[in-house]
């Protein structure tokens, strides 16, 4: 592999002063010298066993951040971290473990992405994401997932979208009552009328969507968000599908 010079100055930038043979030592050798020697070891390697060894010490300090962060840029992903974590409590111990996933949690708290977002997503949550909505897709842009929850009485169903992810325009069209009501469960997202403001949906925000009116909803661009969905009794009763939510027109309410 090819060798990487590691620079580095967070001694002399604390000790310059006070301890310059220690700021020398851990600039030049440790960082300079033992850390540069990554044709050896891998700068990905070296992380994984100085953060098992700073764990394994308890400290939980800013050092450990620091190598927490080095681990991220070095390629080991908060997936990884988590794994490697939970195995070091096996050996070190459960509340040294602990002060660790503090310190984790912030470091990658912006890199949850794909199956790791949607767990996480998950956990915030007690109605199931379900499956990817399949039947409907092509009336949003973007992922969503459908997991019916109840078919008896008045059937409804718990709807997850990715963050960005909206449906098309759409008319709950009745004769006589119809409509939807949208109950937010989690994340935050958006509901807007024709002609109207878009309205934040966060948790425990109730909508409710009268017949034959034209509207869209979905997820906040920087946000997963679900939505329970219930259909309102009517009369000669269908859904009407019309054009996507365009990305001026998405953007225009963020």
């Amino acid at each position: 592999m090819a060798q990487t010079k590691i620079v580095q100055t967070a001694g002399r930038d604390a000790l310059s002063e006070f301890a310059p043979e220690f700021a020398h030592l851990n600039d030049d050798i440790l960082f300079g010298e033992v850390w540069s020697r990554n044709d050896l070891l891998s700068l990905r390697d070296r992380s994984l066993v100085t953060i098992t060894s700073l764990i394994s010490q308890g400290i939980t300090d800013t050092s450990l951040t620091y190598h927490l962060q080095e681990a991220k840029k070095n390629g080991i992903s908060r997936t990884e971290a988590a794994e490697i974590i939970t195995h070091i409590a096996f050996y070190a111990g459960w509340p040294k473990a602990w002060g660790a996933f503090r310190l984790a949690k912030d470091v990658w708290s912006d890199d949850i992405k794909g199956d790791d977002a949607k767990a996480e997503f998950q956990r915030q949550m007690i109605f199931p994401i379900g499956e990817p909505n399949t039947a409907y897709e092509k009336y949003f842009i973007g992922n969503s997932y459908l997991a019916p929850i109840s078919d008896s009485q008045i059937p409804f169903a718990n709807v997850t979208f990715e963050p960005g992810c909206r449906n098309n325009w759409h008319i709950h069209k009745a004769k006589k009552g119809g409509g939807q009501m949208l109950v937010g469960v989690a994340g935050r997202g958006w509901y807007q009328e024709e002609g109207k403001p878009a309205v934040e949906i966060l948790p425990g925000t109730v909508i409710h969507i009268p017949a034959n009116v034209k509207h869209w909803h979905g997820a906040a661009k920087d946000s997963w968000f679900a939505h329970l969905a219930f259909g309102v009794p009517g009369e000669v009763s269908e859904n009407i599908w019309l054009e996507p939510v365009t990305d001026e027109q998405y953007l225009l309410i963020e």
